[in-house]
């Protein structure tokens, strides 16, 4: 199925690898070019590289090393974008993070910290390309947020942060249809990939991971992130004309929300 995406321009944040990467990668192959962006500069280069030989040029990738937690490295990373390629019709906020435990071991810092690493950068992203989006007549925001934004499960402050990037998705969903902006939120379930989490949980426990996949997920695996990338990609396409304001969920019918 062509997706009808040749050239259009695509924002990727936190893509130097993991889900970020996998989207950026699925977009490239369908014949956008991409922005990527991350803190760490030797990886961003090595994802570049990657990503280039599947855009097809090095013209077609631009990596900004940037920290997406502080409001200058977001509009660096949109000004950027919009002055290389010539405007913006796709952004992705993939950027996230969020620490403490329960609630009493939970610090305001950790709080404070889970909103400027998540939510914040989506909210200063999006609102930075909307002007890019209106004049090229519309667009396309992704969040990538995540099952335990839908139910409880996972830490007690990623939930709140990730069911904040819903709600938000929700919201300006809603503002922006008039601008032929349509804005969804993508809920991914245990994904793998090498350094990240589970990965990590794998190598330090591997029967107690193989337990918790037998327990939790339908599909005996973890989900692999170019299984997002592709529907990522799809809700950026004028295929996914008519989904907008809602949370796909992609985790292989590991979540119980309705």
């Amino acid at each position: 199925m062509d997706l009808g995406l040749k050239d259009k321009v695509a924002v990727v944040t936190g893509s130097s690898r993991g889900i970020g990467l996998a989207i950026a990668k699925s977009l490239a192959a369908e014949g956008c070019r991409v922005s990527i962006s991350a803190r760490g500069e030797s990886r961003l280069r090595a994802a570049a590289e990657d990503l280039a030989l599947v855009a097809g040029a090095p013209d077609r990738v631009l990596p900004v090393a940037a920290d997406l937690t502080q409001a200058g490295g977001v509009q660096e990373v949109i000004e950027r974008t919009a002055t290389a390629f010539g405007g913006i019709d796709i952004l992705v906020n993939n950027v996230g993070a969020a620490g403490g435990g329960a609630l009493l071991e939970t610090s305001d810092e950790h709080w404070k910290e889970a909103f400027d690493q998540t939510l914040f950068p989506a909210v200063r992203a999006s609102k930075l390309v909307v002007p890019h989006m209106q004049r090229r007549g519309g667009g396309a925001i992704v969040i990538i947020a995540s099952i335990f934004g839908r139910e409880a499960g996972g830490r007690m402050t990623y939930n709140a942060v990730k069911a904040a990037e819903i709600s938000l998705a929700k919201s300006l969903a809603q503002q922006l249809a008039s601008s032929n902006i349509r804005v969804n939120s993508v809920s991914p379930g245990s994904i793998v990939f090498e350094g990240g989490s589970w990965w990590k949980r794998q190598q330090a426990d591997p029967a107690g991971i193989a337990e918790f996949v037998k327990r939790e997920l339908p599909f005996g695996r973890f989900g692999r992130p170019e299984e997002v990338g592709d529907v990522v990609a799809f809700l950026c396409s004028g295929r996914g004309s008519w989904v907008s304001g809602t949370s796909i969920v992609v985790d292989g019918c590991q979540s119980r929300s309705f």
